[in-house]
């Protein structure tokens, strides 16, 4: 008779296995770059050099982690309802208009510290009103939520194009995009902190967006595990069923969950338009919302593992591109395949070593060696 698989404690659970899993993903990545001819090992120092080798490196790392963190706050939110919002980089994008409507209106007359709070409602509000659209017709039609955010980041694509070419760009302007922000609708940057630390940082895209996903990531943890609206969220995607007895609305929680996922997902377009880049252009996500799955699904849908899964996923873009600087043969497309060895092993193959790691710890628990003591006697 087989041993039953016990309970993993949560260091384990949460830390452990998505460090196998990781070990693992960067071991194959090894594999990959052997093929191509080149060392893994000095790959690897060249990466973790890129990414945190000097105050630059690590402004320029956290600066894509708060996108990051964003986007895989907004996926966990909707994960623990059991919904899966692969809409975030529509949410994201259309909530650039959200962003850059009050920055361009109010830029000239109040300061940074006055636009910042208003652009953020205006973020939030726009991803929420996005996201409310295909939660209603899953809650009142039982249209499936992942079909629905798929066609709706392409409608939000070619919405941003019309309002970026027909209407948002200034007169006699060739580019897709609006004017430049003034001060008063500019973030202010980060890279003081990093000085303070002795880094020299010549000139990074850190800015006060990273503090406010940082005070997201504990929103999230607040809201989840410590109010009643998280605790129906929990029931609700563990047993459906189990929560329509207990008298939980199913359309309630599929709307408010996927309204907070989206309004998350929203915030993120704060980050390149007020703290980067000071205007909206085409395609200013990047494929954030993408990668925010993977940021989530790595990090457990946990505040806690989702900020470091998001700061790793920031490394392999900073850290990606002076790897392809400095290492020919390694190409862009050879770090999207790194980024997609690692999805795989966190995502679709995250149980792969669970029940051996469960196996061992079935071994060593106390019941387990009481028993033993027990077969021992009796021979």
């Amino acid at each position: 008779m087989s041993t039953p698989f016990s309970k993993l404690p949560a260091w384990a659970d949460y830390g452990l296995i998505p460090l196998i899993n990781l070990a693992v993903a960067f071991l194959v990545a090894g594999l990959v770059v052997l093929l191509v001819g080149e060392n893994p090992l000095r790959a690897a120092g060249i990466l973790f050099e890129g990414a945190f080798g000097s105050g630059q490196n690590i402004a320029y790392t956290l600066y894509y982690a708060t996108n990051f963190i964003f986007t895989g706050l907004a996926v966990a939110v909707a994960f623990h309802a059991g919904l899966f919002n692969i809409g975030g980089e529509g949410q994201a994008y259309i909530s650039g208009l959200g962003v850059a409507l009050v920055a361009l209106s109010l830029d000239s007359v109040l300061p940074w510290w006055l636009t910042f709070p208003l652009a953020i409602l205006g973020a939030a509000a726009t991803g929420a009103l996005w996201a409310f659209i295909p939660a209603v017709l899953q809650a009142k039609r039982g249209s499936h939520i992942v079909i629905t955010t798929i066609m709706f980041n392409f409608i939000a694509a070619s919405v941003m194009v019309y309002m970026l070419v027909d209407v948002l760009k200034p007169l006699g302007s060739m580019a897709p995009q609006t004017r430049d922000l003034l001060p008063g609708g500019q973030l202010p940057k980060m890279n003081w902190l990093l000085e303070a630390m002795g880094m020299s940082v010549r000139s990074a895209p850190l800015n006060i967006s990273f503090l406010l996903a940082l005070v997201m990531a504990v929103f999230v943890w607040a809201l989840i595990w410590r109010t009643r609206l998280g605790y129906e969220i929990r029931t609700f995607g563990f047993s459906p069923k189990a929560a329509r007895y207990a008298g939980i609305g199913e359309a309630k929680i599929i709307i408010v969950t996927m309204m907070i996922s989206g309004a998350l997902a929203g915030m993120m377009a704060l980050n390149p338009i007020m703290g980067d880049q000071h205007r909206m252009a085409l395609d200013f996500v990047a494929g954030a919302g993408f990668v925010g799955i993977a940021v989530a699904l790595m990090g457990r849908s946990h505040p806690v593992g989702i900020v470091p899964a998001a700061i790793l996923f920031g490394m392999l873009y900073q850290g990606g591109a002076e790897l392809a600087f400095e290492m020919p043969n390694i190409s862009r497309d050879m770090i999207v395949i790194i980024q997609g060895l690692v999805i795989l092993f966190a995502g679709a193959l995250e149980h792969m070593f669970r029940p051996a790691v469960q196996t061992i710890f079935a071994s060593f628990s106390p019941r387990s060696v009481g028993v033993a003591a027990v077969k021992g006697e009796g021979v």
